[in-house]
């Protein structure tokens, strides 16, 4: 499965958005289950970001974002994220 979170970011918080987003992403990737991960943001609204992973099942997702270590990193950031849902099943993939 993957997971997508959106988040708006003002760009005076910018910088320091980055750098803790990619603490929390170093948190998940510490996790069971965890398969990849990726920080982005939209080249034609850079206050738009998202925080792509993708695991081996929505569980170990939903874990994770229990953590205790992950939950320190992640929840200070969440007041800029997008209210959405984020969890997607994988319907159809092709290799690379």
């Amino acid at each position: 499965m993957i997971a997508i979170t959106r988040y708006r970011v003002p760009a005076a918080d910018a910088d320091g958005f980055a750098e803790r987003m990619t603490a929390v992403l170093a948190a998940l990737a510490r996790s069971t289950g965890f398969r990849s991960g990726r920080l982005a943001r939209t080249v034609d609204e850079p206050g738009l970001w998202a925080l792509v992973t993708e695991w081996d099942g929505a569980g170990h997702y939903r874990r994770a974002l229990g953590a205790y270590e992950v939950r320190l990193e992640f929840m200070p950031l969440a007041a800029f994220a997008v209210d959405e849902p984020g969890a997607y099943e994988i319907v159809h993939s092709l290799p690379r």
